[in-house]
């Protein structure tokens, strides 16, 4: 069946939302990232720094997490959806956007379990990038710079808190390949090819 929408999950600094980015350019399809942040924002009156810090991370590190999260009590909020932990209901704010880009429009969209989201849909292709830790490690610091917390800590850190949230919210490993169509090591073959072969898939060539 050919290909509609492109899901791509990633490890921390392994390019995946370039590589995203760029293959939306060039297949000439709507590309979401920040723009499902202030979408969620807009319907919940959630900080959009809130969103991007929990929208697709877990609170810490721990397989726990999630277990002593508060309810919203807030008539204002969403009606329906008061009574939820505020990260039960960013998960289910962020499901009813992506769902409803997915029927709107050919699109990639990144990140925030949107491979597991759309898993009925057969018009989905789903990518995972990931890279060695050295060159992620190497690629974080020329990007964003040094920090107080050696790189691959922080490789660690954000990495461990992306598979709690996943696990959480799919009951699935985050980065297992049978929970996607195609996993790509960008250090190795490099993102221009990452991406020339995310678009040859998705034209079905």
């Amino acid at each position: 069946m050919e290909k509609k929408i492109i899901t791509v999950s990633r490890q921390f600094g392994s390019g995946g939302r370039s590589i995203a980015k760029a293959a939306a350019e060039k297949l000439g399809i709507a590309y979401y990232d920040k723009d499902i942040v202030k979408q969620v924002a807009l319907e919940t009156g959630f900080d959009t720094e809130y969103i991007e810090a929990h929208g697709e991370h877990a609170p810490s590190t721990s397989r726990y997490a999630y277990a002593f999260s508060h309810n919203i009590h807030h008539a204002g909020l969403h009606g329906a959806m008061t009574g939820v932990s505020p990260a039960e209901f960013l998960w289910l704010m962020q499901r009813e956007v992506i769902l409803r880009l997915a029927d709107k429009e050919p699109c990639v969209i990144v990140g925030r379990c949107a491979d597991y989201i759309l898993r009925d849909r057969e018009d989905c292709l789903n990518v995972f990038i990931h890279a060695s830790k050295e060159y992620r490690a190497d690629r974080i610091v020329r990007l964003y710079g040094e920090s107080e917390k050696a790189p691959k800590k922080r490789l660690d850190e954000k990495d461990k808190k992306r598979k709690v949230n996943y696990r959480h919210f799919t009951d699935r490993e985050w980065g297992d390949a049978v929970n996607y169509h195609v996993s790509l090591d960008s250090g190795v073959i490099g993102e221009e090819a990452c991406v020339d072969i995310i678009t040859r898939l998705y034209r079905g060539e």
